[in-house]
């Protein structure tokens, strides 16, 4: 599909990059905490696609207690797709859910892409996993082909 541009950075803008990430961790960090309620379990929605990787972190009912995405820590361009940016993403939600009180967690996966196991492996390190499932959606005989091309 074409060539694949290689750039190459000097440390000044390396040391620039990884103080702007530190930062945006910081200021999602920094947030305060919407709920003043103590939920013990919840639920883990990771959605890892091709371009991003957002993590959503609920009570049981559903009600959404902290999300992040590598879009919003700071990353951009194809740094948002990479397992790294996706362990981020969840550290920054975890401390969320960790001043609501949350140790218990099911985690529900979706999409293929890089950042997918790294954020599960995340979570684990971090929250006790009780169930891990994949959510991903399956085409069951797929959309219409179309026309044949005449020419």
């Amino acid at each position: 599909m074409g060539k694949k541009k290689i750039t190459t950075q000097n440390e000044a803008q390396m040391l620039k990059e990884t103080g702007a990430l530190e930062t945006a961790s910081k200021k999602v960090a920094a947030a305060p905490a919407s709920s003043k309620r103590f939920i013990k379990s919840g639920k883990a929605y990771v959605q890892a696609t091709y371009n991003n990787t957002i993590v959503s972190l609920t009570d049981d009912a559903g009600n959404v207690l902290g999300w992040a995405s590598a879009g919003s820590m700071g990353f951009k361009g194809a740094k948002k797709s990479t397992p790294f940016a996706a362990s981020k993403v969840v550290e920054a939600v975890v401390e969320k859910g960790k001043k609501a009180g949350m140790q218990d967690v099911a985690v529900y996966v979706k999409g293929i892409g890089s950042g997918r196991e790294s954020a599960v492996r995340s979570l684990a390190t971090h929250l006790n996993l009780s169930s891990i499932t994949d959510v991903t959606p399956i085409p069951h005989n797929g959309c219409r082909p179309p026309k044949v091309r005449r020419v």
